[in-house]
């Protein structure tokens, strides 16, 4: 640690050394448009608050503005147009190496008040004006300065409440005590795959991002009772939007760390046409941290990734999209055929993994007139993820051990369209196809047979279908109402839902808000789980090619209070009730799907499980103000299942309680340069476990769990301490920040679970990630 503390320090005082005092500008320009047509809103009125004298402008008929020559730092930002909800952007930050380029939404007001002032900032809604409860929106800043968030919006919202990182080694997350796999992506409005490197069959998250913060704008984070549009999904979604290219000016952006290296351009595409382009490459190769002495074990271990967002008008009324990602990840290891290097029965094993992922999508987007608004939307995406283990027997001969290749591959088809009714409400309605193709294949050795059996042969394809209709309706200037239904349905055995959703939210004045919600949901199972084979009778069979979706009924209820212009609370208690879950059939099993950390179930499933999720959540939030903000973040919960056995046992995912405090200050080091200061801490309840059998493990080799004591064990308190000093520098015409990100500063020991050593016939312990320090240096020019 000291040697990365004195080239941090060295390199923080050579920078500062090198700059002048000369005072900087940028350009900060945008388009202004209503919030549900999109229509551009010409004669808005966009004023820079805190400079003097004041600077701002109006739109123009196109919507678009350009103030000149700002000073670069931290600005307050307003935007109001006659009819409609004056908006407030606290925290615009303008560097000198790009110009900054806004797309601002504001709200219709249909009812204004003369004697109020009612004033909206970015953070109090989400990008999405249909979500009433459970929401809040993250930008592309706090991926960034957030305190070993890498980037990566999984790492991110760990911050939040309610949501825990399961692993340290991944961005898995639980969302009020559900299972990370009930987390649901999307991208541009549309469903995407994964979008994580290193994931495992079945997950929904990965080691880190496919996605980089270069391609970002704010974009929204739901944890519950989601509106109508949402669908396959019962604990979280991440709704992404992306960032449009700079269409007046060629910018670039390139970043180098020990975590790998990321190239991003920006621009126009020709003269005179208002089409941009934004691509963003990134190779890593995490061996170098091995080679530095950071213990991450003996895979090598590489990633690489590509993605892009094009935007292309088509006329005043028309534009296309064409955007899309591409992630390669791989890790090899190969055993020692010297018995005396081996510590562990793992040391026996060789292995070859790779994950790989894409997806690519066209979207138009059409304004049929001032008030109806219509995007159409192609996706073509696809996943394989693939692990070749051999074993070294007591003759050092290689033996198969096992092979997973499990593809998957599927094109969407959405369509949306959004109608402005009149001031008071509005209507989104739309239909999502998608076209699966599968072929999965998993064996392994059986130990009783002494020989490789297959758990998993299928290739084939199918269909799945949702729709949805909600409306938006402002029954009075102080109580909004959203209502709507979603239908989901899988054609590979027609098991369907159909999902009311409701949400209210009343405002008691200008500074407080109470928030009910409402939705069933539902969730198709892992596609590998379906076809699970067995012999019966000499003949083949899938015993779960008939399960019915997971589904949930979730209710919410919340307070949030505006203290002042920069200081919130929001207080939020829910319940969830789940039925129809997978689990393994008998009055002494105690199986359910929903505790499945990853890969596919090969046993014979029924859904009459039950699960609840329970537990009230308390967040106290400073925006940046004088440039310091913070984040507390409190959860008390208790999530449990059921199965036949009739007796409700913790999920592995109830650890009862979390607290995570996340806080920075920025500090103005002479002229043209802040210096960064950032911290998360977090402590929580331990995750759940099912002890082992020692007897049965030593008689059978291998760990054997007690499985009549289900998650009955609960790992020690989690704790652990992440740390981000940063120092950013403009001059002329660039920006370069340089930052030291130490991941569990303490080095704190935390758990990770338990497994049975064969070699020594012992119960060892698996510890999480250690102290890991990653310098990175960014320049945008």
């Amino acid at each position: 640690m000291n040697t990365f503390s004195k080239i941090f320090v060295v390199a923080c005082f050579l920078a500062a050394d090198s700059l002048d005092a000369q005072t900087l500008t940028q350009t900060v320009r945008g388009k202004v448009v209503d919030l549900v047509s999109k229509t551009p809103l010409p004669g808005a009125t966009v004023v820079l608050l805190n400079t003097n004298p004041l600077m701002g402008t109006v739109t123009d008929l196109d919507g678009e503005f350009k103030i000149q020559q700002v000073p670069v730092g931290t600005h307050i930002l307003r935007v109001s147009f006659v009819g409609y909800e004056e908006i407030i952007l606290p925290n615009v930050i303008v560097n000198s190496g790009k110009e900054l380029v806004l797309n601002i939404s504001i709200e219709e007001d249909f009812g204004q008040m003369q004697e109020v002032l009612v004033t909206a900032t970015e953070k109090d809604r989400t990008v999405n004006d249909m979500v009433g409860v459970s929401g809040r929106t993250f930008s592309v800043e706090e991926t960034r300065k957030f305190a070993a968030a890498v980037n990566d919006p999984g790492r991110m919202a760990t911050s939040f409440s309610g949501v825990v990182g399961t692993d340290d080694g991944n961005n898995n997350i639980s969302i009020r005590g559900n299972s990370p796999n009930g987390l649901h992506w999307r991208m541009e409005g549309i469903d995407i795959p994964n979008p994580n490197h290193f994931v495992n069959p079945g997950s929904s998250g990965g080691g880190i991002s496919i996605l980089s913060s270069q391609l970002l704008t704010n974009s929204d984070f739901l944890t519950g009772a989601f509106p109508a549009e949402y669908g396959n999904a019962l604990s979280g979604v991440f709704d992404l939007s992306l960032r449009k290219g700079n269409n007046e000016k060629r910018e670039f952006t390139f970043q180098a760390g020990f975590l790998g290296t990321d190239i991003a351009a920006e621009g126009p595409i020709g003269n005179n046409y208002k089409g941009s382009y934004l691509i963003n490459y990134r190779y890593s190769t995490l061996s170098l941290l091995s080679e530095m002495g950071v213990p991450l074990g003996d895979f090598v271990t590489n990633f690489q990734d590509l993605s892009f967002n094009f935007y292309l008008p088509a006329g005043e009324k028309s534009s296309f999209t064409l955007f899309g990602f591409g992630g390669l990840s791989d890790q090899n290891n190969h055993a020692s055929e010297d018995s005396l290097d081996w510590t562990g029965e793992s040391d026996r094993y060789s292995s070859t993994y790779f994950s790989h992922t894409g997806a690519v999508g066209i979207k138009h987007a059409y304004m049929i007139n001032k008030s109806n608004f219509l995007q159409t939307t192609v996706l073509a995406s696809g996943n394989t993820v693939g692990d070749k283990v051999n074993r070294l027997n007591d003759q050092y001969h290689r033996q198969d051990w096992t092979y997973e290749k499990f593809s998957n591959a599927k094109v969407t088809y959405s369509s949306v369209w959004n109608a402005k009714l009149s001031s008071r409400s509005n209507l989104r309605s739309g239909i999502y196809v998608n076209q699966l193709f599968y072929n999965l294949h998993e064996n392994g050795y059986n130990k009783d047979l002494d020989q490789i059996e297959i758990a998993i042969d299928s290739k084939g394809s199918t269909q799945s279908v949702q729709a949805f209709s909600q409306i938006n309706f402002k029954a009075t200037k102080k109580l909004t109402l959203n209502a709507g239904v979603h239908y989901l349905q899988l054609l590979l055995n027609h098991s369907n839902s159909i999902e009311p959703r409701l949400s209210a939210t009343y405002a008691l004045d200008e500074m407080q808000r109470l928030n009910l919600g409402y939705g069933l949901h539902s969730q198709v199972q892992p596609l590998g789980t379906y076809f699970a084979e067995l012999e019966e009778n000499g003949q083949i069979i899938k015993p779960n090619e008939n399960l019915g979706l997971t589904k949930s009924h979730h209710v919410v209820l919340g307070y949030d209070r505006q203290l002042n212009t920069y200081l919130r609370i929001k207080i939020e208690g829910y319940y969830q009730y789940l039925f129809d879950i997978p689990i393994k059939p008998g009055i002494n099993e105690t199986y359910a799907i929903i505790n499945q950390q990853w890969s596919f179930v090969t046993d014979p499933l029924i859904n009459e499980g039950f699960g609840k999720n329970y537990g009230a959540e308390f967040t106290l939030e400073q925006f940046t103000h004088r440039n310091l903000y913070f984040l507390l973040s409190t959860s008390l919960y208790n999530s449990l299942y059921k199965t036949q056995e009739n007796k409700w046992r913790n999920t592995r995912y109830n650890g009862n309680a979390n607290f995570t405090l996340t806080a920075g200050k920025a500090f103005n080091w002479r002229k043209n340069r802040i210096f960064g200061l950032n911290i998360k801490s977090i402590y929580g309840g331990g995750l759940r476990a099912t002890p082992i059998n020692l007897e049965k493990s030593i008689a059978r080799n291998e760990t054997v769990f007690e499985e009549g004591k289900a998650f009955e064990e609960q790992h020690p308190a989690y704790f652990r301490t992440d740390l981000r000093v940063s120092l950013k520098w403009n001059r002329p015409k660039s920006t370069s920040t340089l930052a030291l990100d130490v991941q569990n500063v303490t080095n704190r020991k935390n758990i990770f679970g338990t497994y049975f050593e064969p070699m020594d016939g012992t119960i060892q312990t698996a510890y999480q990630s250690p102290l890991i320090p990653l310098i990175s240096y960014r320049i945008e020019f």
